[in-house]
Order: C-alpha cells, then structure tokens, then sequence
C-alpha cells in the first residue's frame, strides 16, 4: 500500500498539478497573494472593479519537477477590490481594472457566500 503525503493548503504557494499523461511537465495553478493571503483563480464572473488596493504577488512556480530558477514569468499585477466583497475574501488582479479578474481566498471546495452570489449575477 502506498504513502500518502499531507501538505497543508497554507504552505502550498506554487500549486502545480501534474499532467496525467505520465509526462514531466505540469502547469501551475493560476493565483497571487496578497494582504498575508493566497488567492485563487476561480472563474471568470462580472463584478465590478473598485480601488486600487496595491500588488497581488504572483509567487514563482516549479513546474519542471525541480529543475527551476523560481523565476517569475513578468511584473506582478495591481489588486483591486471587488464591489460588495471583502479583499479578505476576493480581490480582482490584473494590468488595469478593465482587464482584472476575480481571484479568491477560501479553503475547501465551497466557494464563499459571497462570491457565490456574484456567481448567481453572472
């Protein structure tokens, strides 16, 4: 029977999944951190872009199983806030706000109440 290894959501900031045709490669998640948070690219949903609320991080991702530099692939983008959510809950991230997109900061597989509401609006 075979190990199971447990790593804590928390500590896991460059989430890569592997590519399940048995290859080396893999494709890290899209997502940021910031304000202490990592948040996640859940969907694409229509919500409104408020404030600036300063840089969303994108943290550097292995995906060649270990052979990486950990170098970032551009300039970290700006975080916004989402109208009607919390930034501890959701910030929108991008170059400008007309280009930003929902990221989310949760833990399980429920999506929050608040967002899940933007998503009944979408």
């Amino acid at each position: 029977m075979g190990s199971i290894l447990a790593v804590p959501l928390a500590v896991v900031t460059a989430a890569c999944s592997s590519d399940s045709g048995g290859s080396a490669s893999a494709v890290c998640a899209e997502q940021y951190q910031f304000d202490e948070r990592t948040y996640v690219d859940v969907e694409d949903l229509d919500i409104t872009v408020g404030q600036e609320l300063g840089v969303a991080v994108s943290p550097p991702c292995d995906d060649t199983g270990g052979n990486s530099n950990d170098e970032k692939m551009g300039e970290d983008p700006t975080a916004y806030r989402v109208k009607g959510v919390s930034p501890k809950v959701a910030i929108a991230v991008g170059d400008s706000p007309e280009q930003a997109k929902i990221f989310v900061s949760y833990e399980g597989e429920e999506l929050p109440p608040e967002v899940e509401e933007l998503k009944a609006k979408s």
